[in-house]
């Protein structure tokens, strides 16, 4: 009875990613590197699951996190941002072994089935996914490690917009347009 396709949404989306896992899995037992991953993951799951948002997807040492789908939510780009507050705060004290990006997006994507009527998972698609996926990856390389998007930080509502600022323009890989980045107030 499951059927392909989606519904379109206003949806919040954070993409975070460690750095350096391919030399830490050279580094380290593969049990070890679990163990790591695992530690890591609980701390994302659980500030994700607080803030109404689903770890949509664990891509190996990276997380696609959504808010506003399946469920829709108040403020899904508030949402989305004040996680990615916490949680880098977290990561920071909990996990501080591992270096890691995070970056947040938000606006209008397609949620739903993806795959073949024998295969498929449930998934977010659109731009604020790959925007989330490009911020995490300059992020990587800030003493902050989050950036979000300047339309993120404007879709969200107060008190969460206040505690964001705007930096630089910087044209993302693969998109035409430059990004506003944000980052959060000190």
């Amino acid at each position: 009875g499951t059927r392909l396709g989606g519904e379109e949404r206003e949806i919040g989306a954070v993409f975070v990613d460690i750095v350096g896992s391919t030399s830490m899995a050279l580094a380290m037992p593969p049990t070890e590197v679990v163990r790591l991953l695992n530690r890591f993951f609980r701390v994302v799951n659980e500030v994700v699951e607080s803030e109404a948002g689903l770890v949509n997807k664990f891509e190996g040492d990276a997380a696609l996190c959504v808010f506003g789908a399946p469920v829709a939510t108040e403020d899904p780009a508030g949402r989305a941002l004040c996680a990615a507050r916490v949680l880098a705060e977290r990561l920071e004290r909990e996990v501080p072994e591992v270096g890691f990006g995070i970056g947040v997006s938000a606006g209008r994507a397609v949620a739903g089935n993806v795959g073949s009527e024998t295969r498929f998972e449930y998934t977010v698609i659109g731009d604020p996914v790959n925007e989330a996926a490009r911020l995490c990856d300059l992020a990587k390389e800030r003493p902050e490690h989050l950036l979000a998007s300047d339309a993120a930080v404007e879709r969200s509502h107060p008190p969460e917009r206040d505690l964001w600022r705007q930096g630089e323009r910087t044209v993302l890989r693969g998109r035409l347009d430059a990004t506003i980045l944000a980052s959060p107030r000190a």
